[in-house]
């Protein structure tokens, strides 16, 4: 088992950044994939980024060249930066974790709400 638990999500305006975190616990972190979903509401989930165990970083049209995705091993923790944001970008964000070479994210985070006001 994996436990994820994101933190940083707050109220900004828009333009604003903000630094999401996703602390992991119970396995090898530097083994497993790692994710950032979003939902907004009345919507469906919505890739964001991705960073692989080996540091492959993926990032979902709408998000390239705003957010940066990162992980730091030693800490067993994962990071997204969010610039230039954006009142579309008012969501829950979930962090998800996937062990290398699985199709699916096996371990999801409780999710961290983020609003941009305009």
């Amino acid at each position: 088992q994996v436990q994820l638990v994101e933190s940083g999500g707050g109220l900004v305006q828009a333009g604003g950044s903000l630094k999401l975190s996703c602390a992991a616990s119970g396995r090898t972190f530097s083994l497993y994939d790692m994710g950032w979903f979003r939902q907004a509401p009345g919507k469906e989930r919505d890739f964001v980024a991705a960073i692989s165990w080996n540091s492959n970083i993926y990032y979902g049209d709408t998000m390239k060249g705003r957010f940066t995705i990162s992980r730091d091993n030693a800490k067993n923790t994962g990071y997204l930066q969010m610039n230039s944001l954006k009142p579309e970008d008012t969501a829950v964000y979930f962090c998800a974790a996937r062990y290398r070479g699985d199709v699916n994210y096996a371990y999801w985070g409780q999710g961290t709400q983020v609003t941009v006001s305009s």
